[in-house]
């Protein structure tokens, strides 16, 4: 073991080597006043420290507002990474606290994960060097943090519960529709730029609207989403999935979720509605509370919405949700699909003077006509469409059944014949291909051993080899399946004759005969340019592999 002059002398040897990281975090669990100030002091002080070791700083890494128990810090998996890459060999935060207070997790970075990669660590106010044999303290030290930070714990979710129940609002960022109060955080006011579309969204549904109709409408006006109100504003720095699809557009995309929130949410009537998850300590949250759990104080701010309007709402919104009377599953559920966008067919009762089934495109039902078009049919009229053409196909196999197996087959190896040479043609070319690796192997292998390549360079070489060689072999394999599947016309063709001959006399569709026979259900829409809808409905039996194809009456 080494004394201290000795470690002193080995340390300013091995000080221009050293490629250091430093580490910081805050959150509302540590007893210090203003956070990006607090941040910003750990990072000085430990760049003050490094420059005075003549350590070379190469990254700075902070997470501000996370708690030590989260591991899923975004700088901490940064770091991480770089460790990995092998980019930094030694990691100093201000005390083992800020590294993490999750004593298992924390301990096997320092034990296991920092070792592993050449690390050395430093906690300094903690005096904890993994380059010096002093470290016995520092999983009493994780315990101790990880006991302080559950009592913490308990301490902020007290504190939250009583504003809870006194009713002020103690959220990171206001309700759409509101702000802030300047003079008292825990207090809402009205926000006149984006209240005006909280009350349009409300005043929709209270005409018997719902949310996807209501997001249709926002989109078509070109409202931004909360999401990016809060952005402007310096709230978050977060975007939505349509906003990383489209930057320019994707604003006006609103999720069917949020404007549900919305309606759904008491603060538009000037209640504060708190504690609505569930949460446990290291867990975080593991659920949703049920509304009637919610913690609810009236009159709080000024509201956005009348209580009597509010009520309304929520009848009308339980009442869009229209399960079956008998609790079964819609026939054709999990059959049925748009041919356009791929997404289910989803069913529904309109509000007609004759109220009818219809099935409608899942895609154009939750985004509307600028991404999928309704692909309507009318429960009624598929009903009888795949029943009667289940009784034709059946009478047909009964009157012929050989001729019509041979027909499928025939059919079928006809239109597939130039795919089915090209695969081969493709299956030969890679496995050849395949062949040669192997051989290329085998010589660099030869190579390395007579020293005419490095070993670095031999691994980089094979790498790359065997990559290509499991990609080809996948390929490979896809072929040899595909071409499998199609060498079973015949005997599928077979298998569906003899399947569909003993429904000729079928009278009415039920799940199972469905599911034993289809395997679904494709709707097709085309729309004229002088807006005609031609529907036409692809009906795939299981084992028959042609579909059945008929045109329905826009």
């Amino acid at each position: 073991m080494m004394n201290g002059y000795e470690y002193t002398d080995m340390d300013a040897i091995l000080a221009g080597s050293f490629r250091a990281a430093i580490y910081c975090r805050l959150s509302k669990d540590d007893d210090l006043d203003g956070e990006s100030a607090s941040i910003a002091n750990q990072r000085d002080m430990l760049e003050k420290y490094c420059e005075k070791q003549g350590w070379e700083v190469v990254a700075v890494y902070q997470d501000d507002g996370y708690t030590g128990l989260n591991m899923e810090r975004p700088d901490l998996k940064r770091m991480l990474k770089a460790i990995e890459r092998r980019q930094i060999n030694l990691v100093i935060t201000k005390d083992l606290s800020r590294l993490g207070r999750n004593y298992l997790q924390t301990g096997t970075l320092i034990e296991d994960f920092f070792p592993r990669h050449g690390v050395r660590y430093i906690a300094m106010n903690d005096g904890i060097d993994t380059m010096r044999d002093n470290n016995d303290i520092a999983p009493f030290k994780n315990i101790l943090n990880e006991m302080y930070s559950k009592d913490i714990s308990k301490k902020v979710h007290s504190s939250y519960l009583l504003k809870a129940q006194q009713g002020q609002f103690t959220g990171c960022v206001a309700p759409f529709g509101y702000r802030k109060d300047p003079e008292d955080k825990n207090h809402l006011l009205v926000d006149e730029e984006t209240a005006p579309i909280v009350r349009q969204i409300f005043l929709w549904a209270l005409e018997g609207h719902g949310p996807n109709f209501i997001r249709r409408r926002l989109e078509e006006q070109k409202v931004p989403c909360p999401t990016w109100w809060n952005r402007e504003r310096g709230f978050r720095n977060v975007r939505t999935k349509w906003e990383k699809k489209d930057p320019e557009n994707g604003r006006y995309m609103w999720d069917f979720s949020v404007i549900k929130d919305i309606l759904m949410n008491p603060v538009y009537t000037g209640a504060i509605a708190s504690q609505k998850k569930d949460y446990r300590f290291k867990i975080g949250t593991i659920g949703e509370k049920k509304p009637q759990d919610w913690i609810v104080v009236e009159e709080r701010h000024e509201p956005l919405i009348d209580s009597k309007s509010f009520a309304i709402v929520q009848d009308k919104l339980k009442s869009r949700q229209r399960p079956r009377q008998d609790g079964e599953t819609s026939l054709f559920a999990g059959l049925i699909k748009c041919g356009e966008c791929g997404k289910s067919l989803t069913i529904r009762t309109t509000h007609a003077k004759h109220p009818q089934q219809i099935y409608a495109c899942k895609t154009y039902g939750a985004f509307g006509k600028n991404h999928c078009t309704q692909h309507r049919v009318e429960y009624d009229t598929l009903y009888h469409l795949v029943l009667n053409k289940i009784r034709e196909c059946a009478k047909a196999a009964l009157t012929d059944g050989k001729a019509i197996a041979g027909k499928l087959t025939n059919t079928c190896e006809a239109e597939q014949k130039c795919q089915r040479e090209a695969l081969e043609r493709s299956l030969t070319k890679d496995e050849e291909r395949i062949e040669v690796l192997e051989k290329m192997v085998l010589r660099l292998y030869e190579d390395m051993v007579a020293g005419r390549i490095s070993e670095a360079n031999f691994n980089l070489m094979l790498d790359k080899t065997q990559k290509e060689q499991a990609e080809l072999k996948e390929r490979v394999a896809q072929g040899c399946k595909k071409l499998a599947d199609e060498m079973r016309l015949a005997m599928d063709a077979k298998q569906w004759v003899d399947a569909i001959q003993e429904y000729a006399d079928i009278t009415e569709l039920d799940a199972a005969t469905l599911n034993r026979l289809i395997k679904e259900i494709v709707v097709h829409e085309h729309i004229d340019s002088d807006k005609t809808r031609h529907i036409s409905i692809e009906i795939h039996f299981n084992l028959k592999p042609i579909p059945e194809v008929e045109q329905v009456k826009g």
